[in-house]
């Protein structure tokens, strides 16, 4: 299990891993994209951007790093900073595939991915990231797994997994939707010749949509690491978007709301990796102080409260719009 290396570390920051979703394109869904990326959102100015990134991360003790296929060309950006950096031997490196970027580098795309979790598509796009990522690739998830997913269902799909998982890869998937404790229990279930087939989950949980937590809980105690994206609502858990309650638990520590919102996961005792998704320095400095936020019974019992049913939670992600 490459997540083995994490859990030897000893840094503050090796629990939380840093996401391209956010930089590997133009367009995407969180709030204050506007102000976060330069205007000209060139290829050589978003990888000269995700590299700045991965620098300081790996910098500051972060080590996992996680691309998919349809984040734009983040494999690529994440390629090249390997080659570049030698030195960054004890990386995790994780991707995922089901998803094809069909934006051609604009914001305005009718579709920016279309969702495919066959197992030609798999083939496919596990050609295309082993010509970039090579033996690097560590872990390779299918992207937004839903409960009525037929990659949840294909053997012969579980079967080339299988044998990518014997050859050394680690085998995982992430979850998105309302349903995402209906599609982790359904993943947990998945096996080939006795043996469960997944080694790793990586679902959305945050202060706003905490759904997925008792599954995901029940996939820590079955072996799987937990990996959570979307900590922070895709900025909805940001200034200036966060909601009072969170500003004032903010306030009181003298903190980020961005660093109290990943702080309340990584208390979590399931939670293995948490995603910073950073697009600027400065935000990734501040996430990388969640370690050190200290809550009281009371502030957690605040933000305990903010959590909001999940079908209203992704209607309003599914609202928001790319930028």
């Amino acid at each position: 299990m490459p997540f083995a290396r994490l859990a030897s570390a000893t840094t503050p920051t090796c629990h939380i891993g840093l996401g391209l979703a956010a930089v590997g394109r133009p367009g995407y869904i969180n709030l204050g994209r506007d102000r976060d990326l330069p205007a000209d959102r060139t290829v050589d100015a978003l990888r000269e951007r995700t590299h700045e990134l991965l620098d300081a991360a790996y910098a500051q003790g972060v080590r996992y790093f996680d691309a998919a296929r349809s984040y734009g060309r983040s494999e690529e950006f994440l390629a090249d900073w390997l080659r570049a950096r030698p030195d960054a031997a004890d990386v995790v490196i994780g991707s995922k595939w089901g998803y094809t970027y069909t934006a051609d580098w604009t914001t305005d795309a009718e579709r920016h991915e279309v969702k495919d979790h066959s197992l030609a598509a798999y083939e496919r796009q596990r050609a295309e990231t082993a010509a970039l990522l090579g033996d690097r690739l560590d872990l390779y998830q299918i992207h937004s797994v839903t409960p009525d997913s037929p990659a949840l269902t294909d053997k012969e799909l579980h079967a080339r997994l299988a044998e990518a998982a014997a050859q050394g890869l680690t085998i995982g998937f992430s979850t998105s939707g309302p349903a995402q404790a209906d599609a982790v229990r359904a993943a947990l279930a998945v096996t080939v010749d006795g043996e469960r087939l997944f080694r790793t989950v990586q679902s959305t949980y945050n202060v706003l949509e905490t759904s997925a937590g008792p599954a995901l809980a029940e996939a820590h105690d079955a072996g799987l690491t937990v990996i959570v994206k979307e900590g922070m609502a895709n900025g909805r858990l940001a200034e200036p978007h966060a909601p009072e309650p969170l500003k004032a638990v903010a306030r009181e520590t003298g903190l980020g709301c961005d660093a109290v919102a990943l702080a309340l996961i990584l208390r979590r005792p399931w939670a293995g990796v948490v995603l910073s998704g950073a697009a600027t320095l400065g935000q990734l400095a501040s996430n990388l102080h969640a370690p050190a936020v200290d809550l009281d019974e009371d502030q957690l019992a605040r933000l305990d409260a903010l959590a909001e049913d999940p079908q209203t939670y992704w209607r309003q992600r599914g609202q928001l719009p790319w930028h």
